[in-house]
């Protein structure tokens, strides 16, 4: 049983830790393994207040990711009993996923821990502010309640644009977005745009929005 905190399609919501631990303690019950898709743990961490141990506590498996928020290159991490990480290494190996001269990468991780944790609160207040912008939009559905990390999903309404037409112009004015589905974009705010570049992201989405 996987459940994915924060939630990409969601909107970057964070999972209700109430529900992961009736979830896990019912899968338990039934003999069923547990694991939590963490790549964005650390923005759940950063928007709940828990800690990072409290939310994969009733998991059995957890993994997390340093190469989303924390900006390192590359690189994830898995946690679990020993038993379990054993078998893992060993699976990993047999799918040739064994890796030589890492060190580079675990000391870019390193640093990514260590430097970059305490500031994911300005991703999600970026996102918080490109969100109020377009969901004042007549042709804009977006649900802020859901902006409560550092993804912005939204949806444009029918007469509007579709999301290809919208990712192909924001990328003129050099705002790049994702095509969700025919009519569902996201955004995703990271380490590598500052406040000031969100706010011209915002007023770039909406003047190509509003273009018609």
């Amino acid at each position: 049983m996987t459940v994915e905190n924060t939630h990409n399609r969601g909107g970057g919501v964070v999972f209700p830790q109430r529900e992961a631990i009736a979830i896990c303690a019912a899968a338990r019950e039934l003999g069923i393994g547990t694991y939590l898709d963490g790549a964005r743990l650390f923005n759940a961490a950063a928007a709940s207040g828990h800690s990072l141990a409290q939310l994969a506590a009733p998991f059995d498996v957890a993994s997390v990711a340093l190469s989303k928020g924390l900006g390192c290159p590359v690189g994830s991490l898995v946690a679990g009993s020993k038993e379990t990480i054993a078998r893992a290494v060993r699976a990993r190996r047999m799918f040739g996923g064994a890796m030589r001269q890492s060190g580079i990468l675990a000391a870019a991780g390193l640093y990514a821990l260590d430097h970059n944790l305490g500031r994911l609160a300005e991703d999600h207040a970026n996102a918080r502010l490109i969100a109020e912008r377009l969901a004042g939009l007549n042709s804009v559905e977006l649900d802020l309640a859901t902006v409560q990390s550092n993804i912005v999903i939204f949806q444009m309404q029918a007469g509007a644009p579709d999301a290809a037409a919208i990712v192909a112009r924001a990328k003129e004015e050099g705002v790049l977005v994702s095509a969700f589905a025919a009519r569902t974009l996201r955004a995703v705010t990271h380490l590598d745009v500052s406040e000031p570049d969100c706010r011209r992201a915002a007023e770039a989405l909406a003047r190509v929005i509003q273009r018609g």
